[in-house]
């Protein structure tokens, strides 16, 4: 009866699994982010997965989700692939810097000033002009690249913020580029990212890689189906949209400045 009854929460588990994956998916696809700030708070709130772990199996359920998304903005040329390596320098970098601060930088002031900068920038995007294309990337412009990638590392590692919705806005904002190629580069970013992080929190132990594998697969199809429609809308309603997406974000840092999340113990996680 034990044996049939854990069956039971494995199999309700995995379908739960394959319904945060499906919105995951269409969440990445359309603002070119992992899919994590619907991936961690679904398995916080449907699981009771420790935090930690919930991150750490969001981490590898986006592999598969950004790859799609990936995948579809490359066949549509909406990938710019020289901003993509000089922020990809960055954003490892930064993950792992992110990764140490985290046990000696407070959280709260940390996450006051992001709440503060999403903001402006969701307010910076609502207001501007339509974008044309970036010019040439000069070699400042490149060690400014360098820069959003560390910094988008580094909060990924300390508050467990997706790096697309600090690079998004900032390569529209900053470097004039089109929000669909915006949109396509941050992916290509997020891929390498995610599969270090990912290699790293399996050695770890702090994954669930079977559920992982269950919202990544559910995922895939709604990423390229989010990714097909985010190449369909205007900039105008892109940057409306994102500045939305940024609003929820502020949200929901506020929301745990105000009532830190205690979640009940989840059982390890197997390693295949």
């Amino acid at each position: 009866m034990t044996i049939d009854s854990d069956r039971t929460g494995e199999r309700r588990e995995t379908w739960r699994g394959l319904v945060i994956g499906v919105m995951a998916g269409m969440l990445s696809g359309l603002f070119g982010v992992g899919g994590g700030l619907i991936i961690v708070p679904a398995l916080l709130a449907i699981t009771r997965m420790e935090r930690k772990l919930a991150h750490g199996t969001s981490l590898a359920a986006t592999v598969p989700i950004a790859s799609a998304s990936l995948a579809t903005y490359a066949f549509n040329g909406d990938v710019d692939w020289a901003i993509a390596g000089w922020l990809a320098a960055g954003a490892v970098a930064g993950a792992i810097a992110g990764t140490h601060l985290l046990q000696v930088i407070p959280k709260t002031p940390l996450t006051i000033i992001f709440i503060v900068t999403v903001i402006a920038t969701a307010l910076r995007l609502v207001l501007s002009d339509e974008t044309l294309g970036r010019g040439d990337l000069t070699l400042w412009g490149g060690v400014g690249l360098v820069v959003i990638g560390f910094v988008a590392g580094t909060l990924s590692g300390l508050l467990g913020i997706g790096g697309g919705v600090v690079m998004v806005p900032a390569m529209i904002v900053l470097y004039s580029m089109v929000p669909v190629v915006a949109k396509g580069t941050s992916v290509a970013v997020i891929v390498p990212s995610s599969l270090m992080g990912t290699w790293r929190n399996r050695s770890k132990r702090n994954a669930d890689i079977r559920l992982a594998a269950a919202i990544g697969a559910a995922g895939v199809v709604s990423a390229v189906i989010g990714s097909t429609i985010a190449g369909q809308i205007s900039d105008t309603a892109s940057n409306v949209t994102f500045a939305l997406l940024l609003a929820i974000v502020a949200l929901l840092q506020i929301q745990s400045l105000r009532t830190p999340v205690r979640s009940a113990p989840h059982p390890a996680p197997e390693a295949d």
